[in-house]
């Protein structure tokens, strides 16, 4: 069932997507080689608790033990933070999800930390521009499929990498994940239609190499097939009569992670 969200209840909603754009700015401020996975765990849970809200993914399901999603390099999403020290060269897919007033906000970006090859720069700049690929294509009256359908040309068919099929984008609201599913391929014309008061997490989720991924024996971390880097950028889309609005931002994100020293820029 897909859940309708009224004027007020968007405006809630924006302000837990930009909460979460927030504290994605704060690590990008900091985020360098030799800190580990759980230290920026534990600085956004801090963060996200200071400002008045709860971590959507930590106990999520009953059984994920941390406020944040930290993807290193090969793995894809829902990678455990852990003791290892960050180094130069690794790319880190951050997943943040607050809960704040009813309504979640779940926002995904990906850095490159110190010097990353060319490859591995095309490959996140490829992702970030499917992501708004999509995002046009979220408009009233056209469907998930299209939005689905751009991601896939974007990235597959103009770029030949692999899209994951295992996962995919969201309703998002109430609940962290509702109604309907997002995938990053398929067909145009196809899936849910698109209409006013939806809210979708739109999430192109791309892997250098091949789409086939596989799921550690922790029952979360998901890595690529081919053991090759896979990038993640993710915002939430309100469907308006007119032009896409995204309830979320990277604004403050971009700003910090200029401006940050160990953190490569890929996006020109």
């Amino acid at each position: 069932m897909i859940h309708y969200k009224t004027t007020e209840e968007i405006e809630i909603m924006r302000h837990s997507c930009l909460l979460v754009g927030k504290a994605h700015a704060e690590l990008a401020k900091v985020l360098k080689p030799g800190m580990t996975t759980m230290q920026v765990n534990d600085m956004i849970e801090t963060f996200i608790r200071d400002n008045g809200a709860v971590p959507s993914f930590k106990n999520y399901g009953g059984t994920y033990p941390f406020a944040t999603c930290i993807s290193v390099n090969d793995v894809v999403v829902h990678g455990f933070p852990n003791n290892n020290t960050i180094k130069d060269g690794d790319i880190i897919s951050l997943d943040i999800g607050v809960y704040k007033n009813g309504f979640h906000g779940d926002s995904a970006y990906t850095y490159a930390v110190g010097e990353v090859s060319n490859d591995v720069k095309q490959l996140l700049k490829i992702t970030k521009e499917s992501l708004y690929k999509g995002i046009e294509k979220a408009r009233n009256g056209n469907r998930v499929g299209d939005i689905a359908f751009a991601i896939q040309e974007h990235t597959e068919k103009k770029h030949g990498y692999g899209v994951v099929r295992d996962l995919v984008g969201h309703g998002l609201g109430r609940n962290l994940h509702e109604e309907p599913q997002v995938p990053n391929y398929g067909k145009r014309g196809s899936g849910a239609k698109l209409k006013p008061g939806m809210v979708l997490a739109i999430e192109p989720m791309i892997n250098m190499g091949v789409k086939e991924v596989y799921q550690d024996e922790d029952g979360w971390t998901i890595r690529t097939r081919d053991g090759k880097a896979s990038a993640h950028f993710e915002h939430d889309v309100h469907i308006t009569k007119a032009a896409p609005d995204i309830l979320s931002s990277f604004e403050e994100i971009e700003v910090a992670e200029k401006a940050n020293p160990n953190l490569t820029w890929c996006h020109d």
